[in-house]
């Protein structure tokens, strides 16, 4: 299946700037980046030592893991069930694959083809550039 790592330079412009429009909707009706920013109060350690200060630490160190697990969860819950139709879109055009059309392929086809694109270091390379880039994205 075509994808953004088989394309050719000119194919892979076009396209990305297709995904890029429909991501930002995406990431807009999704909140994700709202999910991201959810993070747990945590116990001050300024003023603590020895084992209470390793204590405070390792407790946060929990909160910390529990809360991006659960912010992992609830952004599954997004992508995956209330917003699975966008996400599928996005996942389309990543093959060349026109959003209305995206039913009439198989989900291990998507996946082989995402697997494909994910192992090419340019288009990886080329979309973390981009992600740093953008403020919003950090």
């Amino acid at each position: 299946m075509k994808n953004l790592a088989n394309c050719t330079p000119t194919e892979f412009l076009r396209q990305t700037f297709r995904i890029k429009k429909l991501a930002e909707k995406w990431v807009k009706e999704t909140d994700l980046l709202k999910i991201r920013e959810s993070i747990p109060k945590l116990n001050d350690v300024k003023n603590l030592s020895g084992e209470a200060k390793e204590q405070a630490i390792k407790e946060n160190r929990i909160l910390v893991k529990n809360q991006i697990m659960d912010n992992f969860m609830r952004i599954l819950d997004k992508i995956m069930d209330e917003n699975a139709e966008d996400t599928v879109a996005i996942l389309a055009l990543v093959c060349f694959v026109e959003p209305e059309d995206a039913d009439n392929h198989s989900m291990s086809e998507y996946l082989e083809a995402l697997g494909e694109m994910l192992s090419d270091k340019g288009v990886v390379s080329f979309f973390t550039s981009l992600a740093q880039l953008d403020p919003k994205s950090m």
